[in-house]
């Protein structure tokens, strides 16, 4: 595939053409005499025509693509009222940034898990030529990569993981690898990526109920694990303060006791009601 780039084409400024081809007219119609005004229409509709092919306006951060009967002679980026080839065909390509969101898509994670994603991808034209004649439809050609990029994406990585980087612990990261991604696949139709966000991530919703009990019964299982834990550290803190500080010392049967009701007191999920004993 024969590759473009882009290239300076030839302009003038339209203004000046203007009033020099209204000169040639003008000129052409008094230098026949008023008895073949006819005759003098005639160079001055193909001058007036031929300047009239030439003509082109631009607005800023747009281009034009030039082509003179199927060759590319150049890229327009000036914006203002401007003059090029005559009879060539000029091409608009916006250069502004556009915000494009994939569809919500459902893929399979890492561990094969269903789960629904979606994406933010924000991009601009910086090569009018190549997104004219290196792809078909550039804006189709970054809609259907950037959803297949997003895919292959995710199937890389879990949805939730403690032990790797995985889609909703590393978003990010994962943003910037799809950034980077779509970069090198876009950059054959002179695009540029500026930003990747995901906007949506959830599991699929025949396996979303499943996985919100697994998520709570793992979050259940480590605050209970770091409840046991700080009140073990506790225990031992008490202990260690009668022994060393209040000259009290706990027989084996004691400290089993007394660590069975700090226990039960520190972590029991509802409100403790301790009995005393006083004595008679």
């Amino acid at each position: 595939m024969l590759s473009i780039q882009d290239k300076d084409a030839f302009t003038i400024n339209g203004f000046i053409i203007l009033l020099l081809a209204l000169a040639s007219v003008v000129a052409c119609l008094l230098i026949f005499p008023f008895a073949f005004f006819p005759l003098s229409l005639i160079p001055a509709g193909v001058i007036g025509f031929i300047a009239l092919t030439g003509f082109t306006t631009l607005q800023p951060n747009e281009a034009r693509v030039i082509t003179f009967f199927g060759e590319y002679v150049g890229t327009i980026k000036s914006s203002g009222f401007l003059f090029t080839l005559p009879f060539s065909q000029k091409d608009l390509v916006p250069l502004k940034l556009i915000n494009f969101m994939t569809d919500h898509l459902k893929v399979n994670d890492k561990n094969g898990n269903p789960i629904e994603i979606a994406a933010v991808i924000v991009w601009r034209v910086t090569d009018a030529a190549k997104a004219s004649f290196n792809v078909d439809n550039y804006k189709n050609f970054v809609a259907n990569q950037s959803d297949t990029a997003l895919r292959a994406l995710a199937a890389h990585y879990p949805y939730d993981s403690e032990t790797e980087h995985s889609l909703r612990g590393n978003i990010d990261e994962i943003a910037q690898k799809l950034k980077e991604v779509l970069q090198e696949k876009l950059s054959v139709a002179g695009i540029i990526i500026e930003e990747t966000k995901l906007s949506h991530l959830a599991y699929s919703a025949e396996i979303a109920m499943a996985m919100l009990k697994r998520q709570q019964a793992a979050a259940l299982f480590q605050a209970r694990q770091f409840m046991v834990e700080n009140a073990l550290s506790m225990i031992d803190e008490v202990i260690a303060h009668f022994e060393t500080k209040g000259n009290v010392n706990f027989t084996n049967d004691k400290k089993a006791d007394l660590i069975n009701s700090l226990l039960v007191v520190m972590t029991s999920d509802k409100e403790s009601h301790p009995v005393l004993n006083v004595g008679k």
